[in-house]
């Protein structure tokens, strides 16, 4: 049995999941309040996620002209400005509100509340964009969690048997980066390495020991965090570009989460700055680290 080419998120479920793991990776971690932070702000994803209606797929001109040009289906660049987007945010901030956090970021969600529809509107271009102004952290963080719902719902939309591969390590659904990659041992797809995208939470099945962001298939090797005799992510490197993105191995630990697990592994992220080699995966809850 072929594994699917392409999975879609199921946008409720899914962030709830990750509030949950958020919280077991917490308990005793030195990222512990940060971590715990981000699952309150994945409860509110759930939350909201759960509670809007659920959104119309693209006009089939749309997606019949994205599949005829190798393009990715939700258009990132024309998503800024979506009225339903302004909303989603609007309301995710507000459901954050009474989110414990340390004092710099409540000010920042202070000042984003209180921001017209033009700051707003190139804030979120800044996010789909996968820019994360340091001067602005905070701001961006919390609309790169409510993008995520949007995007989330808006690839549950989509038909995942209609996807089309785009070029390896682009998300077919948005054309995004992935965040990591996971080798899966769900049934039917034993062994199969999946891609996943931070923004729109879709995942992909990419070819293994496959640079994800050149394409390389030749010197591509892995390094592990220091002490892990059995380790459940490592740094998949390639020489030919001199990038790295993390592989997480849920086939031998079934509870990882790409995105949960990604910010709690900081660790091989602190050991891979003292090598030349740069990160190519994208996560906007650890631009700040």
């Amino acid at each position: 049995m072929k594994p699917a080419f392409c999975l879609v998120p199921d946008p409720a479920p899914l962030f709830a999941a990750r509030a949950a793991r958020f919280r077991v990776l917490a308990q005793g971690h030195d990222l512990a309040p940060y971590l715990g932070f981000l699952a309150g702000l994945c409860d509110a994803q759930a939350a909201l996620a759960a509670d809007l209606p659920p959104l119309a797929p693209p006009p089939t001109e749309q997606l019949q002209r994205a599949r005829d040009n190798a393009m990715p289906p939700l258009d990132r660049a024309a998503i800024a400005g979506d009225p339903v987007l302004a909303e989603t945010a609007r309301r995710f901030l507000d459901a954050i509100r009474d989110l414990e956090m340390p004092a710099p970021a409540a000010a920042g969600l202070d000042e984003l509340r209180r921001n017209d529809g033009a700051d707003l509107k190139k804030m979120l271009a800044n996010v789909l964009a996968d820019a994360m102004p340091a001067e602005a952290l905070p701001q961006h963080l919390f609309l790169a969690a409510a993008m995520q719902v949007h995007m989330a719902r808006a690839a549950a939309a989509l038909d995942a048997k209609a996807l089309l591969p785009l070029a390896t390590g682009v998300c077919p659904v948005c054309g995004g980066p992935p965040v990591a990659s996971m080798v899966v041992g769900r049934q039917g797809a034993e062994g199969a390495r999946y891609a996943a995208c931070a923004c729109c939470n879709s995942q992909w099945n990419e070819v293994r020991i496959k640079c994800l962001a050149c394409g390389s298939t030749k010197g591509v090797g892995y390094q592990s965090p220091e002490g892990e005799e059995m380790p459940v992510v490592k740094a998949e490197c390639c020489d030919s570009c001199q990038s790295w993105v993390k592989i997480f191995y849920q086939d031998k630990n079934p509870s990882l989460e790409t995105v949960a697990d990604d910010v709690a592994s900081l660790g091989l992220d602190l050991m891979m700055q003292q090598t030349g080699y740069r990160r190519a995966g994208f996560d906007p809850f650890l631009v700040g680290y």
